[in-house]
């Protein structure tokens, strides 16, 4: 009896112990405390240069730990054979509205900002998205919706009217001026600027915007004034804007060399390169793609731009429909107005740029219900596919670099929160993109641009989880806005 007796609290024991130790692995999980942990990922930090396998805990939205150590959540995400990547910051991106979020969040962007067009009305725009995004969001103060307002111009994206052609007068230049101002003082991440698309602004009225931005020591983000070959040339064009930041002291910043440069662009990199040893804060960014994108009815493309731009009716798309254009055709959509795909960049030139160790990817992005150009989808997933992987023009740090650390300490200067963004550190804030490296790759067309890039596998904004498995999460908006100092 006693025997049997011994053994019936062995085995109670036993059983005790087995339910302990599973009391023990849950207890474990409460005492780390973490809300997500994201385990056995390659774990790549572009700043620290981090290249290895980690377990990371996210706790309120920031990343509390990076370690070796086991460690458990609330929730968990097995990154075995995925790459663990800050999350892409996109500082160029027009569509700023619930489908085009759809669309970065899949190529793996958790930050997508509106620098060249800006707004006219900064409070408005921050207020329209707040509570309502996938994504972090942002916008400079912009001279062109500015210009467009004040002189009355019934253009959309970009102007048509006196906006385009008229010489503003002292008394607009003066109301300009304040309206960046007001801009920056509500929080603006800088100075936007498309120069091609107002040519009727003088030297001077561009001067008085930089030196606006210069006084808050705001960022110019430029679409220069001449685009292509022909004197007046993309020489001539970065030269102004060169000088205006020179002068002003604002800090400058180029959007789509390649697209303005075309088989010059690399004299606009060693001009940039060049300044940049001479003391001006000047950085300079690219899409990897042959084509550009904008609308037809613009001042882009007013005559002289064959010669321009070297191409000819053939090499325009019409978005809308995938058809190449003619002469015929050209004009009557010059008339009805909508968004044109030009065929116009070199395949080495953009090879060459990416390449190149200062420029920042970013995509100039926009797909209206699924039409536009692939960038608006497949950016930044192509940079590390196909370029990096394929082709490599460059290497898997790198294009994480250029995809998310740049972009971030591009703007520190304004907006000391992207001091937190761009990296995988203790302390920065929970963006992170999940791939994998062997499959990533855009899919997005020019006949089919809004085609989701493939081997994003989980996206995180602010510590939640908006693409599981390779599927967005639906009615989850935990994006915030990225913004300057309110005053």
């Amino acid at each position: 009896m006693l025997q049997i007796n011994r053994l019936l609290i062995s085995v109670l024991l036993t059983a005790g112990c087995t339910a302990c130790q599973s009391c023990k692995q849950r207890d474990f999980s409460s005492k780390d405390g973490y809300d997500l942990v994201i385990l056995n990922g390659r774990v790549i930090d572009p700043e620290t240069n981090l290249d290895a396998v980690r377990n990371i805990g996210i706790r309120e939205g920031s990343v509390q730990i990076i370690t070796e150590k086991v460690i458990g959540g609330k929730s968990s995400i097995d990154a075995t054979g995925l790459v663990v990547a800050p999350g892409f910051i996109d500082m160029h991106q027009h569509g700023q509205d619930q489908e085009n979020y759809r669309y970065k969040v899949m190529d793996g962007v958790t930050t997508a900002l509106e620098l060249e067009m800006g707004t006219s009305d900064v409070d408005r725009w921050y207020r329209e998205r707040e509570g309502k995004s996938l994504i972090n969001f942002g916008v400079s103060s912009g001279h062109v919706p500015l210009r467009m307002m004040i002189m009355n111009d019934p253009g959309g994206f970009a102007p048509v009217g006196d906006a385009v052609y008229k010489k503003a007068s002292d008394e607009e230049i003066k109301r300009l001026s304040e309206g960046i101002e007001k801009g920056l003082s509500r929080g603006a991440l800088g100075v936007g600027f498309g120069l091609m698309y107002t040519p009727g602004a003088s030297r001077l009225e561009i001067l008085e915007m930089f030196r606006v931005a210069g006084r808050h020591n705001a960022p110019c983000f430029v679409h220069m004034r001449y685009g292509g070959l022909v004197v007046p040339d993309c020489i001539e064009a970065l030269q102004e804007v060169l000088a205006n930041s020179a002068v002003s002291g604002a800090p400058l910043h180029i959007v789509h060399v390649t697209s303005l440069g075309f088989s010059l662009t690399p004299q606009l990199l060693k001009m940039i390169k060049e300044a940049r040893v001479h003391g001006i804060d000047v950085t300079v960014e690219c899409y990897p793609y042959t084509a550009t994108q904008t609308t037809i009815e613009s001042a882009v493309y007013d005559e002289g731009w064959q010669q321009k731009f070297g191409i000819g009716y053939k090499d325009l798309q019409w978005a809308d429909t995938g058809e190449r254009l003619t002469a015929e055709s050209f004009a009557r959509y010059r008339k009805t107005g909508g968004m044109v795909i030009a065929h116009s960049i070199p395949e080495d030139v953009v090879k060459s740029t990416l390449a190149d160790s200062i420029v920042i990817i970013a995509s100039d992005g926009m797909l209206e219900r699924g039409k536009g150009h692939p960038r608006g989808a497949g950016t930044f997933s192509r940079v590390l596919g196909k370029y990096a992987r394929e082709d490599k023009v460059l290497t898997l740090m790198e294009g994480l670099k250029k995809n998310s650390l740049m972009p971030a300490c591009r703007l520190e200067g304004i907006a000391p929160g992207m001091k937190k963004k761009g990296r995988i550190q203790r302390g920065s804030d929970a963006d992170i993109t999940i791939f994998d490296p062997c499959l990533i790759i855009d899919k997005a067309t020019y006949d089919d641009p809004s085609r989701f890039s493939d081997g994003i596998k989980h996206v995180i904004v602010n510590g939640t989880v908006i693409v599981e498995n390779g599927s967005v999460v639906e009615n989850t908006f935990p994006g915030r806005p990225v913004r300057g100092i309110v005053k």
